[in-house]
């Protein structure tokens, strides 16, 4: 599925205004075919009480990165899409600094989709972890 002309970066970026993704203080910082970057700058309410970033907040962006992406590439007609699967594997972690989730289309189908998204910090230039998810494209109901 090619980008959708009506989902625009201002968009993505009034949307992640919203819940919590607003609550995290995530930012959309590119959208182009097939690809999404989100970042996240690191602060203290995101570590766990170990002391290091919690796992909670590195699938919340790259969850949200791979949502926001699955959005600009819908099929035209489509509604809307809900995730049906989701798994992570944790490489690193850091404590302050900038996580960047690149998220990445594996499959684009006018059913489902599937999305994988990296989580790297700039800073180290390593990567946190790998993600991925399987979107169910929701389609209107029949009158």
């Amino acid at each position: 599925m090619p980008l959708r002309s009506d989902v625009s970066i201002e968009l993505l970026q009034q949307k992640v205004q919203i819940g919590l993704p607003a609550l995290l203080g995530l930012q959309v910082i590119a959208v182009a075919e097939g690809e999404l970057q989100m970042r996240l700058p690191i602060e203290p309410r995101l570590l766990a009480p170990n002391g290091y970033l919690h796992a909670a907040s590195v699938i919340a962006l790259a969850d949200t990165a791979c949502g926001f992406a699955c959005i600009a590439h819908l099929p035209q007609g489509a509604d809307n899409f809900t995730t049906i699967e989701l798994k992570t594997n944790f490489l690193g972690t850091a404590t302050a600094g900038t996580l960047l989730a690149r998220a990445r289309p594996l499959h684009l189908g006018r059913t489902t989709q599937v999305w994988d998204a990296t989580v790297s910090h700039p800073e180290s230039g390593r990567a946190i972890a790998e993600f991925r998810c399987t979107q169910l494209v929701l389609w209107p109901k029949a009158a």
